[in-house]
């Protein structure tokens, strides 16, 4: 393990971060549009409001603001709400209060102290925390050991431990000295985003992890959520829930014995989309037309244009498939809306899913993933474009760069199942 995590803290990290701003739960859905456009890993975390007054001298402390954490809405989530047809069916569903729409999980969200190890806040996030609160500090003095060139700060215990970590008091005489002043009530919000981009400023401290193949690490997760591209869209919404928030859609190849990826249905492909536009297409079409796109002019967006329609191929209630949508309204950039079965060289664009393969460097995905401001590279084969094998994504990486040089699997490690088992 390198040593970089063991010296530096989360405060290094947090420099520069603007304070978090609370997104309640009975704010709108077009709000929530607004806000999810701002924020990283295409999501933002939905808190409930305080129900005690803000008293002179009351100071809320951590258990009670990780009650009041909700959960973290993402675009594919209202997306996925907007599609639903009681919504396609109601103008005012952009009214409708984010409660309704966030699946509740409070333990996406953590709140750690500036002076928490990296260490143990990689180990935080690798069992599945996405967002780390961290409290703004206005005053920081001394050193967190010679590594720390961005930050000056201490080691500090979390709060909630300190009382319970006695046994580490003999290291921490060994530790320098500091004092730290925080700003009551004023946070930041640390992403697993923002730890990819501190760790590629340190690259050299990661040696050789960076340049060693993502086979080699064994970092490709093959158990991810799919759908074939001749069934309707709507279906990727019935997928369980993942890490990352995407679903691959696959089209078989010419032998039938391998399937390729055509593209995605993910909260990043639809992080700054329209989201109405989208929300008609995920519930009309099927999902390779959804990834392609469908090259009808759109004249209008409003939501009596949307609902002329049901699933494509057919009529349903006595409505007919209204041709009204285009595909650049929702980010992609298609070429063809007859076929299905269409080669990847047709439809480049923002519409391509974005991946990479076994043999490519930890490092050179690392740097795919901030470029595009993605959770998530899809990996196909090592001699093919298209042949899926499996995704990495933050959680893939944090694994990574913490594991001990012994615990690699071979590079010619083969790769025969995919997707989840349960999905047909």
């Amino acid at each position: 393990m390198a040593s970089v995590f063991l010296y530096h803290v989360v405060g290094d990290l947090t420099v520069g971060k603007p304070e978090m701003v609370e997104f309640y739960e009975t704010e709108t859905v077009e709000s929530a549009i607004r806000a999810i456009g701002e924020s990283t890993e295409c999501g933002i975390p939905v808190w409930r409001k305080r129900s005690t007054p803000n008293l002179p001298g009351f100071v809320e402390n951590s258990e009670m603001r990780q009650q009041r954490f909700v959960g973290i809405l993402n675009s594919l989530d209202i997306v996925a709400f907007l599609a639903k047809s009681e919504c396609l069916q109601e103008e005012k569903a952009m009214k409708i209060p984010v409660s309704e729409v966030v699946s509740p999980d409070n333990t996406l969200l953590k709140q750690v102290d500036p002076g928490t190890r990296l260490i143990d806040a990689l180990e935080m996030m690798k069992q599945g925390v996405r967002r780390l609160l961290v409290p703004k500090s206005v005053v920081w003095r001394g050193m967190s050991k010679r590594f720390s060139i961005l930050y000056n700060g201490k080691w500090l215990k979390n709060s909630e431990n300190s009382s319970s970590s006695s046994g580490l008091a003999a290291d921490s005489t060994n530790r320098p000295t500091t004092s730290m002043t925080s700003c009551r009530d004023k946070f930041c919000c640390l992403s697993r985003e923002d730890v990819i981009r501190f760790l590629i400023g340190v690259l050299g401290a990661l040696a050789p992890l960076p340049l060693t193949s993502i086979s080699t690490l064994g970092i490709i997760n093959q158990n991810y959520n799919f759908i074939e591209a001749y069934l309707p869209a709507i279906e990727a919404t019935r997928r369980p829930p993942c890490d990352p928030s995407a679903i691959a859609v696959l089209e078989q190849t010419e032998n039938e014995q391998q399937f390729k990826i055509i593209g995605e249905i993910s909260a990043s492909k639809l992080w700054k989309c329209d989201y109405l536009a989208a929300a008609w297409a995920l519930a009309n079409l099927y999902a390779g037309q959804f990834v392609m796109g469908v090259e009808d002019n759109m004249s209008s967006r409003s939501f009596s244009d949307f609902l002329q329609t049901s699933f494509p191929g057919g009529e349903q209630n006595g409505t007919t498939k209204a041709k009204k949508f285009s595909s650049r309204s929702i980010g992609f950039n298609p070429t063809s809306p007859t076929r299905l079965s269409i080669g990847r060289s047709m439809y480049r664009g923002r519409s391509a899913p974005l991946t990479c393969k076994t043999s490519s460097s930890l490092a050179a995905v690392m740097a795919q993933m901030l470029s595009h401001r993605a959770t998530h590279v899809w990996v196909t084969e090592a001699d093919s474009d298209d042949v899926l094998v499996g995704v990495v994504g933050y959680g893939e990486i944090l694994t990574a760069v913490t594991k001990q040089p012994s615990a690699f699997v071979p590079s010619h490690r083969s790769y025969e199942g995919f997707g989840n088992e349960n999905q047909s």
